[in-house]
């Protein structure tokens, strides 16, 4: 039995399509203080640049919400919402504009997505005077390499016959040059940090296409075009500005957002994890702290990639804190088994089905059970 003095810590992503970080965090503490009341338990919902990392960050630094209507990434109009603080500084999710969760599972096409409304998001915040933008980069249904965003701040992409090229992944193989010259003046005055999710490479074995798409609805045949394009890409980007994205970490982050931006608008990639982290003050909040439990929707060799469960690890041993997983689903690897966890849990019974498991009721009876058997 847990005695009274020891204090658990419980910092999860969301667990994509069910629940939120602070649903998901509130349910592992239900399950742990049913088990043993008299635990000190603490919640600290986190983000990694995917879905729910500027609200958090918002909420952390006492931002305001601002909510616009812009283009999903099929061009339909959406509601999205992103945040500003201090009046300077806007805070947006990729994945509020061009997010996989935006879409029903038979519109997956990354071919044809586009990125343009996180593009819109931005003229938003430029036009309400913000000059810093913090821009969590993951949860994207796009692998356009940040055409569709770059064409709604006035950038033009066009072939060897100098006509225009519709901005979306399938037609990355078509450009030849890019056309700067109506691109909006105000994104020389801004510095933009990109919070990446992961540290996949631009293209090539290790890269967006390859790792990503398949998730996003792209076949084998639909991921070597994009991956083919992607190549071609990073070469008219190299061509446009001397930047080889190729060899920048991180640069295949939401379908290659991050390296292009990187390259053309002099953007900073930083671990997303780490930037919501030092927003939440989590280092102090593991002081004194006897165990730190951490989770996402699914734990997988990708969860060593940047992700929030694989952060908290690398921060509780720093402070030689144990430090359990848990995954609504788990896929064990070598990699995993030697990372350092001190346990890992499934939390979804294997004998239940996905489109069960991932109803938020369920999801969240489920978190609350793994917490009982934590403790």
């Amino acid at each position: 039995m847990v005695d009274m003095s020891k204090r658990i810590v419980i910092a999860t992503d969301s667990f994509k399509g069910s629940l939120t970080a602070r649903e998901a965090c509130e349910a592992l503490r239900e399950g742990i203080l049913a088990s043993e009341k008299e635990c000190d338990v603490m919640v600290v919902p986190l983000a990694d640049g995917g879905e729910g990392t500027a609200e958090i960050i918002s909420q952390a630094c006492g931002g305001r919400c601002i909510e616009v209507e812009v283009s999903d990434p099929l061009g339909r109009p959406i509601a999205a919402r992103y945040h500003i603080i201090e009046g300077t500084t806007a805070v947006m999710d990729v994945a509020s504009a061009a997010g996989l969760t935006l879409l029903l599972p038979d519109e997956r096409n990354p071919l044809i997505t586009s990125s343009r409304g996180v593009g819109e998001m931005m003229i938003d915040a430029l036009d309400r005077g913000c000059r810093h933008l913090i821009v969590g980069v993951g949860g994207s249904a796009t692998n356009d390499c940040a055409v569709g965003m770059l064409a709604a701040l006035g950038y033009r992409f066009v072939d060897n016959s100098e006509r225009k090229v519709e901005p979306c992944g399938g037609n990355l193989r078509n450009i030849e040059r890019i056309d700067d010259h109506l691109a909006d003046s105000r994104l020389s005055e801004c510095r933009i940090t990109l919070a990446v999710d992961v540290r996949a490479q631009f293209c090539g074995a290790e890269g967006a296409a390859t790792l990503f798409a398949p998730q996003k609805g792209a076949t084998p045949t639909m991921v070597a075009r994009l991956d083919e394009g992607m190549a071609h890409f990073a070469e008219v980007v190299e061509r446009h500005c001397g930047v080889d994205v190729t060899h920048l970490e991180g640069a295949g982050a939401a379908g290659g957002i991050a390296g292009t931006l990187v390259a053309l608008l002099g953007a900073t990639v930083r671990s997303g994890a780490e930037v919501v982290m030092e927003c939440v003050g989590f280092d102090g909040v593991l002081a004194g702290c006897d165990l730190v439990v951490t989770g996402e929707g699914r734990i997988d060799r990708q969860t060593l990639l940047g992700k929030v469960p694989f952060e908290v690890l690398r921060r509780a041993k720093q402070y030689g804190i144990p430090t359990v997983a848990v995954g609504g689903s788990v896929e064990m690897c070598e990699e995993l088994a030697e990372s350092g966890f001190a346990h890992i849990i499934a939390s979804t019974p294997c004998d239940m089905p996905l489109d069960v498991a991932i109803t938020p009721a369920i999801a969240r009876e489920n978190l609350r059970s793994a917490g009982m058997k934590i403790v």
